[in-house]
């Protein structure tokens, strides 16, 4: 058609409208039934709803299954190991559970072949739901464990394995975890920008809860957006390491198209740009593993509309996830604020969002990784901050050098979470607790013992080896002494 003519004398000179589905009532899958629902610009009746979820679900995980990845010619499912579930409660995670147990742990009415037929064989020889309860790191906050238990006890199919934040504190937990028992604890000071370890003698140590460990370390941190990055950090490697233990080769969130989107802007904007494809997939190859473990998110096609539809027409016990309490100025919650009002009026932006970032990927692979977050470290990121970052002269005081571990933790972090550990608020600092805290139990251990953590030679903070005829030494130099070595580039102001 042509759109150049005059419209109140040609027919045809204008261009006809695209359709849009939501216009109509009619489902636009069977084009028979009324719909119920409408998802980006699509109308939906029920009975063509739950078939296109169940399709979008396995989607996202079946291709991760195997250890080896599928061609043009389907094979047969089989993972190398158990499958591990994170519940938080929330809807999306509800709505995964129940996803997994209809889908690969019911029993099934439609077997064809015999039951000892391959094609009938389980993919995950066992599976076992985990739950990390956060009450003790918040006040006030109450504990949700036995709502959550409850709601999980009707897939009796599915072991529940109940965990709690301060978990990540307490060494009797590392232990049966399989972690190797810490013969010192190392404690952070906050208040060092290069974050100075020291020793904390072992009957001090034991004389501290592993919640109070928790509740000092949260406190010490500088902003509410530090808090709110740290949480699921720390129950993200709870799930590991419980994933480790159990013989799970892999650990499924419940974190929908929404949520990914929020995860993904929230973590660009902290400094995770360079691990923004572990956003949304991942595999983790913890110390003494042979195979890795695969992070999988099975909902990021799937919005939070499309799971609070699927858990009302179910009839899902929705426990809810308790909100990190704090300030109104936390990025993540700004950015879920501006997600969630962009699904509304512009569906369609946010699954570009997940699409457009899960295209992103860095110039050059990692050698090692961050020992708080075990995410790769990009490489010469020490380098990059000495040159271009500007830290406070205030208070700087040489440190004694007692300990035989490594003085300090910065170069054993990735970018964000020294951003997070260090950055201060521009409108003031909210940490109340002392500044020299505890470490998790695995940071501990790991600075004990490096291993892939370790840090490369030209970024390690002190070394007494010489490179050639060199000997490399850096240190801290006070403002007195940092004026007089440029004195000669200066200009006179008189």
């Amino acid at each position: 058609m042509s759109s150049c003519g005059n419209p109140a004398t040609e027919t045809d000179a204008l261009m006809t409208r695209r359709p849009k589905f939501d216009k109509t009532k009619d489902c636009v899958k069977c084009k028979e039934n009324t719909g119920n629902i409408v998802i980006r610009h699509a109308v939906y009746c029920k009975a063509c709803f739950t078939p296109m979820i169940s399709f979008k679900f396995r989607r996202g995980l079946e291709p991760f299954v195997n250890d080896e990845p599928q061609g043009s010619r389907r094979k047969g499912l089989k993972a190398s190991g158990n499958l591990l579930v994170g519940l938080s409660g929330g809807v999306g995670s509800t709505v995964l559970l129940d996803l997994i147990h209809q889908s690969y742990f019911a029993a099934r009415t439609d077997v064809t072949g015999g039951k000892d037929h391959p094609r009938n064989e389980a993919i995950w020889p066992k599976g076992r739901i985990c739950y990390v309860e956060i009450c003790s790191a918040f006040p006030g906050m109450r504990d949700r464990t036995e709502e959550v238990h409850l709601a999980a006890s009707k897939y009796d199919s599915l072991e529940f394995l109940p965990l709690r934040l301060e978990d990540a504190f307490d060494e009797s937990w590392w232990i049966s975890v399989g972690g190797k028992p810490n013969s010192e604890s190392l404690s952070v000071d906050f208040s060092d920008q290069d974050l100075l370890i020291s020793n904390i003698s072992n009957e001090a140590s034991h004389d501290i809860s592993s919640t109070t460990r928790l509740r000092s370390f949260l406190s010490t941190l500088p902003t509410q957006t530090a808090i709110s990055r740290t949480v699921p950090t720390l129950v993200r490697l709870l799930l590991l390491y419980t994933a480790r233990t159990s013989g799970s080769s892999h650990l499924v969130l419940g974190t929908s198209l929404t949520s990914l989107s929020i995860s993904l802007i929230s973590s660009i904007s902290q400094g995770a740009g360079y691990v923004v494809r572990e956003e949304a997939q991942e595999e983790w190859m913890g110390n003494g593993l042979a195979k890795p473990i695969r992070i999988v998110r099975p909902l990021r096609d799937i919005g939070m509309k499309e799971c609070a539809a699927w858990a009302w027409w179910h009839d899902l016990t929705i426990v809810r996830k308790e909100r990190i309490p704090g300030g109104t100025q936390d990025i993540a919650l700004l950015t879920k604020e501006f997600i969630v009002g962009l699904e509304k009026d512009y569906p369609s932006t946010v699954s570009t969002i997940a699409r457009t970032c899960g295209k992103l990927a860095p110039k050059q692979g990692s050698v090692r990784a961050c020992i708080l977050c075990e995410r790769p470290v990009q490489d010469g990121i020490e380098d990059w901050k000495s040159k271009t970052s500007l830290r406070t002269l205030s208070g700087i005081k040489e440190a004694p050098m007692q300990s035989t571990y490594p003085h300090h933790l910065t170069p054993h972090l990735c970018y964000a979470c020294h951003t997070t550990l260090t950055s201060r608020s521009s409108r003031g600092a909210l940490h109340t607790g002392s500044s020299l805290v505890s470490l998790p139990v695995w940071v501990n251990s790991g600075l004990g013992k490096p291993t892939r953590h370790e840090v490369p030679p030209m970024l390690e903070v002190h070394s007494e080896k010489p490179l050639g005829s060199e000997v490399w030494q850096t240190r801290k130099l006070k403002e007195k002494d940092m004026k007089q070595a440029i004195n000669g580039f200066l200009l006179d102001t008189d």
